[in-house]
């Protein structure tokens, strides 16, 4: 069911709040009030700061109510300056509504509300996250499944319409967190030799591994190999 919206109610609202703003800077305030999904009106000024850039915007008031009250989403926000008149949201403040509010939340305007998806084309939120992450990592080689978390680049011979070329990957580590998953962190292009490969890796850690095409790996990063490559170095 689609909620009414009482936008002269949502626009006072946001007036009252704008005259509690603290803005000695920009003498610039600015009020804004939403309603929430399930009926509450949370509301929000700006709050600057000598270090210009940490300044509040009205919006970030509003959304911290909306967590600090219960969450839910916004369904509409009216924001205002000085003269209670309507202005738009910065890109920044437009990135929280997405995310609080998502791309059908209204935001007050002349002649007429405008949605979250008008005011910000093609946003980013947490569905395009969710690509990413849902996304399976290659499958480490299993000669290599030893150094899994070890953050570790590995150049290894690839075949490239029947010749022998080298490509890599950079192992992602496992970090703090024991049940953190390890995997595939990057995959590197295709080059020629593998000096392009060893480049490449030593550009993002000071790990690197060469494995040659009889699996005979050999210590291509940074100093001396830790004591643990060397052990594993086949016979």
């Amino acid at each position: 069911m689609t909620m009414e919206i009482n936008w002269p109610e949502l626009r006072a609202a946001a007036v009252e709040v704008m005259q509690r703003a603290y803005a000695p800077y920009s003498r610039f305030p600015v009020g804004a009030a939403a309603l929430v999904d399930d009926g509450r009106v949370i509301v929000g000024c700006n709050v600057e700061n000598a270090g210009y850039g940490v300044a509040l915007c009205a919006e970030c008031g509003v959304v911290s109510q909306l967590h600090a009250g219960g969450g839910g989403r916004i369904v509409a926000l009216s924001c205002v300056d000085a003269t209670g008149q309507p202005i738009m949201p910065c890109g920044r403040c437009r990135q929280l509504l997405w995310e609080n509010g998502g791309p059908n939340c209204l935001v007050e305007a002349y002649p007429r509300p405008l949605t979250m998806d008008e005011l910000m084309p093609h946003g980013f939120g947490p569905a395009d996250l969710a690509v990413v992450t849902s996304s399976p990592a290659p499958s480490v080689p299993v000669r290599l499944s030893k150094w899994i978390g070890q953050g570790t680049v590995f150049v290894h011979p690839e075949l490239d319409g029947g010749k022998q070329v080298w490509t890599g990957y950079w192992d992602r580590s496992s970090g703090a967190e024991e049940s953190e998953r390890a995997g595939i962190l990057e995959e590197g292009p295709i080059w020629r030799d593998t000096e392009e490969g060893v480049r490449w890796g030593r550009a993002r850690t000071p790990r690197v591994i060469v494995v040659d095409a009889e699996g005979a790996m050999s210590w291509a990063g940074e100093g001396d190999p830790p004591a643990a490559f060397n052990e594993g170095i086949p016979a």
